[in-house]
């Protein structure tokens, strides 16, 4: 009974397949319905249950093979340059195709007392002509390319070098053509600040927001440079302007509080309310937790100090000297320090709270260290707003 209900699953697994692959041939899509018909063969391609995929995939094959021819023989009679990728990438298609069914070979059909039929094709020549053709027009479309005044029109340049490269490699001097696509593609961007508060910005913060080898912000075709280099072009400029910087005076905040806990402290004999010993079944007195109120004073002690710095990321096209874009940005830090010291029982307060009586108090940091550890968060929003917020043509 289980090897009947096992055999009745595979057979419904099979005839779905089937049904499967027909519709895919039947909608034109021939090599959908060759891989569906390939993956079926790959295991007991003789039994008489496979019968179906193999006449599916004589006949896909069959349908595929002609379309492609037939679209080859429209590209060349077109004539037309811009072809040659597709006239390519057909004749390996066909040669693929037959690459992979190949190792099914022979594939019988049993009531027709025959073998499925796959004509095979050397399409090698072809291929070496075609791919001479493509990587001749990839090149010389490149060159043109690289005429232009057109910082798109390199970058194109770049793409199809970069394929040609992949296609034929050490191709003439495509790797040199590459390099010089790519630089004159680029969009260089120079990047600086400006102080418009009353405040000296410390030279350590303004030269760690602008060191970008840790921000990781270039991409493809934009890099970022601080400091402007001799035989470069820049197409844009990023201005961070400080427009103010508010340091808080120094303060130091003082609060006293007290603090109560029930501890366990031995143990006691129970008495009534008459204040009688309790006993239990046997005579003897009954024990239970003595517990006592402790207490502590607490001289609470908070050092704080803020800095706020408020900026503006101005976006600048060098081409016209317009502004393309202005970003506000805010930022602040806070110096908040806690010491303690007591009189009573510190177990009167919770653990966490003892590592404030070990502390004495500490020198305030400086205004410019303020200044600078405001800058850190900064440096993080200048981040986020370059990666959100991409130069662009």
């Amino acid at each position: 009974m289980k090897k009947i209900t096992l055999l009745c699953i595979a057979t419904l697994f099979i005839a779905c397949g089937v049904k499967q692959t027909q519709t895919l041939l039947s909608n034109g899509n021939y090599d959908a319905a060759i891989d569906n018909a390939i993956n079926s063969l790959s295991s007991n391609k003789t039994s008489k249950g496979k019968q179906d995929y193999v006449y599916l995939l004589e006949e896909a094959f069959a349908k595929a093979k002609d379309r492609d021819i037939n679209s080859l023989n429209l590209l060349k009679k077109e004539n037309n340059p811009a072809n040659y990728e597709r006239i390519f990438n057909l004749y390996i298609q066909l040669r693929n195709r037959q690459e992979r069914i190949k190792p099914l070979l022979p594939l019988p059909l049993h009531k027709e007392g025959r073998n499925a039929i796959f004509p095979m094709d050397d399409y090698s020549d072809q291929i070496v002509s075609s791919k001479t053709n493509l990587s001749d027009y990839l090149y010389n479309n490149a060159k043109k390319l690289m005429n232009s005044s057109n910082k798109m029109d390199f970058r194109q340049a770049f793409d199809d070098l970069n394929y040609l490269d992949k296609l034929s490699p050490n191709y003439k001097d495509v790797r040199a053509l590459t390099d010089q696509a790519q630089l004159k593609g680029t969009d260089f961007v120079h990047v600086y600040t400006k102080n418009e508060t009353n405040m000296v910005i410390p030279a350590r913060l303004q030269d760690d927001l602008l060191d970008f080898s840790t921000y990781g912000i270039n991409d493809k075709w934009t890099v970022y440079h601080n400091n402007r280099q001799k035989n470069i072009n820049y197409d844009f400029g990023m201005i961070v302007n400080f427009r103010q910087i508010n340091i808080s005076p120094e303060q130091i905040k003082e609060k006293q509080f007290i603090k109560e806990k029930q501890i366990k402290d031995g143990v006691k004999t129970l008495l009534d309310s008459n204040g009688n010993v309790v006993k239990d079944s046997i005579g003897n007195p009954i024990k239970v937790d003595n517990f006592k109120t402790i207490s502590i004073s607490i001289y609470e002690f908070t050092q704080f100090k803020s800095c706020q710095v408020t900026a503006k990321v101005d976006y600048i096209d060098f081409r016209n000297n317009q502004l393309i874009d202005a970003f506000p940005v805010t930022s602040e830090f806070i110096f908040d320090y806690i010491y303690a010291n007591y009189n009573g029982d510190k177990r009167a307060c919770e653990d966490s709270y003892y590592q404030y009586f070990d502390r004495r108090a500490v020198p305030f940091p400086s205004n410019e260290q303020m200044v600078y550890d405001t800058g850190e968060d900064l440096k993080a929003k200048l981040k986020s707003i370059i990666t959100n917020n991409k130069f662009r043509r």
